[in-house]
Parts: structure tokens; C-alpha cells; sequence
């Protein structure tokens, strides 16, 4: 039998099959998937082959198929190893807010950056927007047409009034669809807004308008009711690259890429160095400023090995 894996809960995968039947499966044996050193060999979004097992729905996962992409972060436990988040993403989301909670584009960069690596087309969610005063609105529309300009599809949305949800169907619709953002951006609040069969558990939140306490624990991937998947987080505190050399940072800014060519020297780090190509980019405002400083922020990150889920 074939399926998706949906959901971990350690040593049990739930399965689910083209028919939306769901099994109950163990591995069989110990599985290593080659190249990578990980906590868990199957992860959400995995596509196995299993046999049914003793009691009804228990099944024994026998085959996971290659893996299109997959995202990963460090394991709180074990320093050398990675924990996959999830794998075979259509693309990633990175829901944020102008306000209350605010999500830096440092934040932002850094899921953006990890997208890139891990070869995963990534788009922006702004939600919240029915509180936004005129300087964060303001704020939004200019993220908004600086990320899209770098090939980031951009949304503002509101779960609570629904504002931009229908545009946010279109695109989430046979898809398989990553969230991920800050604890507070109203993420749970939005997968409900969009499709209100999930019935996705929140925490107590004192005010729509403040911090809440999102009670995702590990990924899991909800089959939505027009179609396709969305694959639900962990908020998080801090994200940091997981397997990353200095030198590829700036491969992983687009608009860097594309100068990289153009330098002088092949290992210019775009700092010091004369006859740098994104360093004259940057002068002449064909580089966003922002997005450079938070470029030099991951470049002196000593702890770029550090993801910290809340």
C-alpha cells in the first residue's frame, strides 16, 4: 500500500492514503537515509510504501520514497544531527506581521535563506492587516513590493475579517503548502480563517490584538477541504541555518546571485573588497539596504546552527 506520512508522534506515522484512509505505521528495521544525518529517517510529507500489520489500520512502513526537497533544522539534542521539518514542499510561507507581534525581515531572510537552500519556492503572508495603523500599512505595501520584486509572491491578509483569503485559496489549492512564522502572527488563526473544517487547536490568547500561545508542538499536514495540503509548525523563536558555509550565504539572496559573476574575486564575501559587484549594487540602490544588513547579520552569526521552536 502506498501514502503520505501526516503526522509523527515519535515512533508512529500516520499514513494517509489517496483515499484519505488513515493507518497507523511503525518502520521496519532501521532506516539511514544516505547523505543525511537525522533524528527522524520519515518526516511529514514523506511518500512510503507499508504493509498492513496484526490489528486493524496498524501498518509497517517498508519503502520512503526519494525525497523531492526537504527542510530541516537542528536537533535540540544531539548537536551533529539535523531534525527534518518536512519534505516534497510545493512551497514555504513565511506568515508574518507588521504589528503586534512585529516579524523582523531579519526573521524573514533567514526562513527565505533556508528556502533557497533547500531548493523550496517561498512567498510572504502578512496577516493581521485590520489593525495595522497607516505607518504599518505603509510598511507592508513597501515589504510587499520589495519581496516581490525578488520573486516572492506577496499576500496581506486578515484571518479575523477574512480580508485576501479567497487570493490565498486560488494559490494554496493542489499544492502542498509549508507555514511558518513567529508564535503570535495569528498562523493557527489564518489555517482556520482559510479552511474552517481543520479546527486547528489555538491557545488562550488575551486579546486578538496581543501574543498568543500557538500549541503546535511538531509538524503535521492537514488535507484542506478545496484542495491540496497545508503543512502546520511550530512557531518559532529564532531560526538559524542549519549546514551552512559563510560563502553560500550570499548565493542564497537572488538578487545577489545574479552579481556574484561580476566580482572581482571568487570568494568575495561582498564587505571589504574592492571591485564587488553587490557592494556597488548596494551603492546604487539596486540593492535593498536592509535586506544587505541582514545579509552582514548572518555573515557574523556565530550560532548559525541554532533553530529554536517555541
Amino acid at each position: 500500500m502506498k501514502g503520505i506520512i501526516i503526522k509523527s508522534t515519535g515512533s508512529w506515522y500516520i499514513v494517509m492514503t489517496d483515499d484519505k484512509s488513515l493507518y497507523n505505521c511503525r518502520l521496519k528495521g532501521q532506516f539511514r537515509i544516505h547523505g543525511i544525518r537525522t533524528t527522524n529517517p520519515v518526516a511529514v510529507g514523506d511518500h512510503v510504501e507499508f504493509e498492513m500489520e496484526g490489528a486493524e489500520n496498524n501498518g509497517v512502513i517498508t519503502v520512503i520514497k526519494p525525497r523531492t526537497n526537504y527542510i530541516i533544522r537542528k536537533s535540540i539534542n544531539l548537536s551533529k544531527s539535523g531534525h527534518i521539518i518536512a519534505s516534497n514542499i510545493d512551497r514555504l510561507y513565511v506568515v508574518a506581521s507588521i504589528m503586534l507581534p512585529r516579524t523582523s525581515t531579519g526573521f524573514i531572510d533567514r526562513l527565505l535563506v533556508t528556502a533557497e537552500a533547500y531548493h523550496i519556492p517561498a512567498a510572504l503572508i502578512f496577516n493581521k492587516i485590520d489593525i495595522y495603523t497607516a505607518e504599518a500599512n505603509k510598511r507592508c505595501v513597501e515589504l510587499m513590493e520589495l519581496y516581490s520584486s525578488l520573486g516572492y509572491p506577496s499576500y496581506a491578509v486578515s484571518a479575523l475579517e477574512g480580508t485576501g483569503l479567497d487570493a490565498l485559496r486560488e494559490v494554496l489549492d493542489g499544492k502542498v503548502n509549508l507555514f511558518s512564522g513567529h508564535s503570535g502572527v495569528g498562523k493557527s488563526a489564518l489555517i482556520n480563517a482559510l479552511d474552517p473544517l481543520l479546527e486547528i487547536k489555538t491557545g488562550e490568547i488575551s486579546s486578538y490584538h496581543n501574543k498568543g500561545m500557538h500549541t503546535t508542538t511538531f509538524a503535521e499536514m492537514h488535507p484542506l477541504s478545496f484542495g491540496g495540503f497545508l503543512i502546520d509548525t511550530p512557531g518559532i523563536k529564532e531560526f538559524g541555518l542549519v549546514h551552512f558555509e559563510s560563502k553560500e550565504i550570499s548565493e542564497r539572496f537572488p538578487e545577489f546571485r545574479a552579481l556574484l559573476p561580476d566580482c572581482r574575486y571568487n570568494n568575495c564575501t561582498h564587505v571589504h573588497e574592492p571591485g564587488c559587484a553587490v557592494k556597488k549594487a548596494l551603492d546604487d540602490g539596486r540593492i535593498n539596504a536592509e535586506r544587505y544588513r541582514n545579509y552582514i547579520g548572518l555573515l557574523n552569526d556565530e550560532n548559525l546552527d541554532v533553530a529554536e521552536y517555541e
